[in-house]
């Protein structure tokens, strides 16, 4: 069937522009590079204070499933990685906010939007309370309560959720999660707030305490950059959603015997 001239020149317009609004990988991977400056390289904030994405391996390198990712996103855009080790998430987010990283792996809040932008999370961690054992302190609906301190590490996620949420309890911020059950102790309080895996640890090397059953909130942990950085927002959001899919971001857990964390769902509509 002929196609009139008038609806042929429409089509091949819709075309034309369509193809125009939908890079091809390779451009928007130069889209994202472009970004990175002129001698582009892939600076990587990596967080030491949170056990399920990093730590240290027997000879003191950084390892995890950030690491793991930071380095193929570094292979993948064929630039030179820099890790950038922090010990508090607090830190890494006052990187992003002045540029001194391109790449953070951070939990997502919106405070936090005002600074970064977002892919959709890789994995999703818990929450968790701990308490003395002697505690009255049974559920996490208890913890809210006129005369309950909370000690939570400063800038974490953690802390930015529990200002908002608790009504009653007071907050008491350590300096960085990994020194929260330590502050807890040696200041007599009655709740330390943060990722489970690491106050199961914190449990195990001090003795005397228990976390309370469940957890108080759900953790989505993605990949952060600098506000504006549009085009490695955009690709890290498509190139996340591959590590997902493929089994990379379960392998890395696997690996590095990260439990209590899980991959996270698809991004919606991808």
């Amino acid at each position: 069937m002929l196609v009139p001239r008038r609806e042929f020149l429409l089509l091949s317009t819709a075309l034309i522009a369509g193809c125009a609004a939908a890079p091809s990988r390779p451009d928007r991977r130069q889209a994202a590079v472009a970004e990175l400056g002129p001698t582009p390289r892939l600076r990587a904030a990596i967080n030491l204070g949170n056990p399920i994405l990093a730590g240290r391996n027997p000879v003191g390198d950084p390892s995890g499933v950030s690491v793991d990712l930071a380095r193929e996103a570094a292979r993948r855009l064929e630039v030179p990685l820099e890790l950038v080790v922090f010990n508090s998430a607090g830190s890494v987010v006052e990187a992003v906010k002045a540029r001194q990283v391109d790449l953070a792996f951070v939990a997502i809040d919106p405070v936090r939007a005002a600074d970064a932008d977002y892919t959709a999370p890789y994995v999703v961690i818990e929450g968790a309370y701990l308490v003395r054992n002697g505690s009255p302190l049974r559920l996490n609906e208890e913890v809210d309560r006129a005369g309950t301190r909370v000690t939570v590490g400063r800038g974490s996620a953690y802390d930015l959720y529990l200002t908002r949420s608790l009504k009653a309890a007071t907050l008491v911020r350590a300096p960085t999660s990994p020194a929260v059950t330590d502050m807890f102790l040696a200041q007599n309080l009655e709740v330390a707030a943060g990722v489970r895996q690491q106050l199961e640890a914190d449990a195990k090397r001090v003795g005397g305490v228990r976390l309370l059953p469940g957890r108080f909130m759900v953790i989505e942990q993605a990949m952060g950059v600098p506000k504006g950085h549009v085009a490695m927002q955009a690709w890290l959001s498509d190139f996340i959603e591959e590590m997902k899919s493929s089994g990379f971001v379960a392998a890395s857990l696997q690996k590095h015997a990260i439990e209590g964390a899980s991959v996270a769902p698809a991004r919606a509509g991808g």
